[in-house]
């Protein structure tokens, strides 16, 4: 029905999350119908994103430098981790200004159902970072969902031996995202965090 390359960009933007076939027409008319320097941008912009970003060697969160800009930062608490399932999950959290610690980024949940299990995960490596680090406090700021809550629970079982384990306290919907909480929220669900 379409030219090649237009056929082609369209399948593309179809494996967008949340974009479907209407979507990624539209998308590609909008993307045909802009100057062209516009769009070599963006996919220059693409591009450099997929070459120069990759994953921090301490906390796993994406990142131009290895490791990232957070954890070599002398301002940071050591001993004071948050863990969260997306390295979006950290831009979320960072927005309140109220959390001064480090991060550790899983890279997703425990999903039995998908085949998700903690060999999928940076769980392994989350303990291994406690231990070396003598860290204090471990604040898991996961979405409260079922496997958030599986997550929860499995990681702070391994960490309750060696440090505090807390979680972040009402004020976040179950079946949110961090990702989409206003930074009130956020800031009032970091003060009020507890014990597991």
């Amino acid at each position: 029905m379409y030219t090649r390359p237009l056929a082609r960009l369209i399948d593309q933007l179809q494996r967008l999350p949340g974009i479907g076939p209407k979507t990624a027409q539209r998308l590609a008319f909008y993307l045909l119908k802009r100057p062209k320097h516009e769009t070599l941008q963006l996919a220059q912009s693409l591009i450099d994103a997929t070459e120069q970003i990759g994953v921090c060697s301490v906390c796993f969160t994406l990142s131009a430098e290895d490791p990232c800009t957070i954890c070599t930062n002398p301002n940071r608490e050591i001993g004071q981790i948050c863990v969260v399932a997306e390295p979006r999950d950290i831009v979320a959290l960072e927005r309140t200004r109220e959390f001064k610690g480090r991060y550790h980024v899983l890279g997703g949940l425990l999903s039995p159902m998908e085949g998700v299990g903690p060999e999928q995960l940076k769980i392994k490596e989350l303990v291994q970072r406690v231990n070396r680090d003598e860290v204090q406090e471990v604040i898991m700021a996961i979405n409260p969902s079922v496997e958030g809550e599986t997550t929860i629970l499995y990681v702070g079982k391994l960490l309750k031996p060696f440090t505090r384990v807390t979680r972040l306290a009402s004020g976040l919907p179950m079946g949110g995202d961090l990702e989409y909480a206003d930074e009130m929220t956020l800031a009032r669900a970091l003060e009020d965090r507890r014990d597991l």
